[in-house]
């Protein structure tokens, strides 16, 4: 009986050091909003192009995530929001692929079941929500003219954190 007990102890302290790195290794998604718009999308297109602030900041984002490990980069089927994925996947050789926005709690149960680290483009009420879907806190509502939003949601299995940053010119409004 002591014999079985210690081969079964024995068992779960060397079993201990695998379940806690598999603790340790969180699905983290990096969420943001397109960035500027030309003209701020007075151009009077559904689909307007980036600005010339727009291209800098989606520079910047390849910048800023440079070292994060990133495995996918997801973007909705809009100019605004592949042309911010853009540098990003050039600077990673990532394919942007495409998810369909109107569907965020069935987007974020993939990106649950998709181990890495994402980066996921989004706009400005799509992106608070799908932070949410991924039981992250997305704070409050996306201004309109707020691109500098930069959320981090760490995806374990107990549940989600969420890490809020700023990045490029920041919103004042």
């Amino acid at each position: 009986m002591r014999r079985s007990t210690f081969l079964a102890l024995s068992g779960l302290v060397l079993a201990a050091p695998a379940l806690v790195a598999a603790q340790e290794e969180p699905i983290v998604v990096y969420l943001v909003r397109h960035a500027e718009r030309a003209d701020d999308g007075a151009t009077g297109t559904a689909d307007p192009p980036l600005s010339t602030a727009g291209w800098e900041r989606a520079y910047l984002l390849a910048r800023v995530l440079g070292d994060a490990g990133l495995t996918r980069i997801h973007s909705t089927d809009f100019v605004r929001t592949r042309s911010t994925g853009q540098p990003t996947s050039e600077a990673t050789g990532l394919d942007i692929e495409s998810y369909d926005s109107s569907d965020l709690i069935g987007f974020a149960r993939q990106l649950r079941a998709m181990p890495g680290r994402h980066l996921v483009v989004g706009h400005s009420q799509s992106t608070p929500d799908l932070v949410e879907a991924l039981g992250g806190d997305p704070s409050e509502p996306m201004a309109p003219l707020e691109y500098d939003r930069l959320y981090i949601v760490s995806l374990y299995e107990s549940g989600a954190s969420t890490v809020l940053i700023r990045f490029g010119n920041r919103y004042d409004g």
